[in-house]
């Protein structure tokens, strides 16, 4: 996914649910922060999704523009509509979002989740997809151990899965 696709995203789910702030909270939305993010993180083509101000309308974009949707075989891309739920984030994440608006958002701003937000909401998924995601993420200094330890500190996880989350953070930044 490109930059301008994100935009489209973020303009058609605001048009869709009648809300002028979306929230971006998967893989793509490291688009916000880095337009031109390298290649290898931007194979993904959902972008996570959900009406800031109208959360119960991620449906109403799903069914609109989701995966197999008319929107998604035209373009090659669609919006996953999710719940507010659906990443576990440091606590305070909503102070670092990126914004996104401009032209082709038409009003419509979409808020990405920071670097090392994201990173970690990725880490504690624990899925492969998202494992190599922060592992290019560290390739391509992206992020940073110090700020990843230090948001890992402010998210509310079980003592075993922090661990673990701990030990992957540990791994990344191995010289």
């Amino acid at each position: 996914m490109k930059r301008s696709e994100l935009e489209h995203i973020i303009r058609a789910s605001g048009e869709i649910a009648g809300d002028a702030e979306i929230i971006v909270i998967g893989s793509q939305a490291i688009l916000g922060q880095f337009p031109n993010a390298p290649v290898r993180l931007l194979v993904s083509m959902e972008a996570y999704i959900y009406p800031k101000n109208h959360t119960k309308k991620a449906d109403k974009v799903d069914g609109a523009i989701g995966e197999g949707s008319s929107f998604h075989q035209l373009h090659g891309y669609y919006a996953q509509g999710v719940g507010k739920t659906t990443a576990v984030l440091p606590e305070n994440w909503e102070s670092r979002l990126i914004a996104v608006n401009n032209e082709n958002t038409n009003g419509v701003t979409g808020y990405c989740l920071e670097v090392h937000d994201l990173a970690i909401s990725k880490l504690i998924a624990m899925r492969p997809k998202d494992l190599d995601f922060v592992q290019e993420l560290a390739r391509q200094d992206m992020i940073d151990k110090k700020t990843m330890l230090r948001r890992l500190k402010r998210t509310t996880l079980d003592a075993s899965i922090l661990r673990a989350v701990r030990t992957r953070i540990d791994s990344l930044f191995k010289s």
